[in-house]
């Protein structure tokens, strides 16, 4: 079974500061509509990069299941 990291975002909790997007070498995450951050699943490596710039952590880098 192979698995593959990538970045979940709380976007309940996401004050849509974009400080994920601008950090993000792979444009894996966008700030949608003002409201919060979301990932492209495609592009994301699970780097981090992300959770770590994040101020109001709620970002997480997570493992799924690779189909």
């Amino acid at each position: 079974m192979k698995f593959k990291k990538h970045a979940v975002v709380n976007k309940l909790l996401c004050v849509a500061c974009g400080s994920c997007q601008k950090v993000c070498p792979m444009g894996a995450i966008r700030v949608y509509k003002g409201l919060y951050a979301q990932t492209d699943d495609t592009r994301c490596i699970g780097c981090g990069r992300c959770a770590k710039e994040c101020p109001a952590s709620v970002i997480t880098v997570e493992a799924r299941h690779e189909n």
